[in-house]
């Protein structure tokens, strides 16, 4: 037997249950993993809460972890016990202290990289590449605007669009965040709470709006986010973290022939070998110090509820994981 967070209903985070578990032996393609590191996303809350019915029920949440191979089950050449791994399973299962894992989704975690950093940036690192790589595609001397700039995602992605030669006007909620986002390098920042950052954006560039928004938000930004466009701008909404994007009229983009996008990172990688080159360009990134893992809250997997609760709150900056 061992111990997992194990979700029977959706609910507030008290519905986090921690009790035993019991897990066999790895079949066919299968390795038994003992987990060192669990990375919480705001898909793990959106799972919780219902809002993503994802997960069948009563069922372990969690997308991504760190970990030691234990066992190796029959046909599974490419790894043996003791190898360090990582991964993101879009079926789940994460929140588990140990778990049987299909090998197919197992990556090899290079040793300039610990179980930490990587469960704090691996679906945030290949989020902030899809979005800036992928997605729309970014070029130097562009201009962005990317809000919660001092989150989890929003900080790999200032770091990175710097990198790329990208000006960046950052929104954060507090001057704390704004510290932050200016530290990842971020050109100009906007508090929200006491700017309106439509009109800071237009100041910014002159009313001619940026090339490309990031917009992790939702329902609190997106059609002010729509408003800073400049022509041909593309809305990148990847997040609801305020509530679901409401219908809007599609001839609002017509203004300046803009274009809106809501990708999801398990379709840009359900392929192998696009999922392979993204995580082969953001662990690149990490290991020349242009992505620079910081983790915001650390808990014990079995306060996994804890840490849904801070996430949701907007207290956190950086990643939030759960240690084993």
């Amino acid at each position: 037997m061992t111990r997992a967070i194990v979700l029977h209903e959706t609910g507030g985070p008290e519905n986090l249950i921690w009790e035993p578990v019991e897990v066999g032996v790895p079949g066919p393609g299968e390795l038994r993993v003992r987990q060192t590191a669990i990375g919480v996303n705001f898909h793990d809350t959106y799972v919780r809460t219902g809002l993503y019915k994802t997960l069948s029920l009563p069922g372990i949440p969690g997308i991504e972890a760190a970990g030691v191979v234990e066992l190796a089950g029959p046909g599974v050449a490419a790894f043996v016990p003791g190898d360090r791994i990582c991964y993101v399973d879009p079926s789940y299962g994460a929140y588990s202290e140990v778990r049987l894992l299909p090998a197919a989704l197992a990556l090899r975690l290079p040793d300039a990289i610990s179980d930490e950093a990587a469960a704090s940036l691996l679906v945030r690192g290949l989020t902030a590449c899809m979005l800036l790589r992928h997605t729309r595609r970014v070029l130097p001397g562009e201009t962005l605007l990317i809000h919660a700039a001092a989150g989890g995602v929003g900080q790999l992605l200032v770091h990175w669009a710097k990198h790329l030669g990208a000006r960046v006007i950052a929104t954060v909620g507090s001057p704390e965040k704004a510290a932050i986002a200016r530290g990842c390098g971020a050109d100009e920042v906007i508090l929200y709470r006491k700017e309106n950052f439509v009109e800071r954006v237009a100041a910014l560039t002159h009313g001619r709006g940026v090339d490309v928004v990031y917009d992790s938000v939702g329902a609190d930004t997106f059609s002010g986010s729509v408003d800073c466009l400049g022509y041909f701008g593309t809305l990148v909404n990847f997040g609801q973290s305020s509530g679901a994007v409401p219908p809007f009229p599609v001839s609002r983009l017509a203004a300046r022939s803009n274009a809106v996008v809501r990708p999801i990172l398990f379709h840009y990688s359900r392929e192998r070998a696009a999922r392979d080159a993204m995580v082969e360009e953001t662990f690149r990134m990490v290991q020349a110090a242009v992505l620079r893992p910081r983790i915001g809250l650390r808990l014990p997997l079995s306060r996994a509820a804890e840490a849904h609760a801070a996430l949701e709150s907007r207290a956190t900056t950086g990643a939030v994981i759960l240690t084993v």
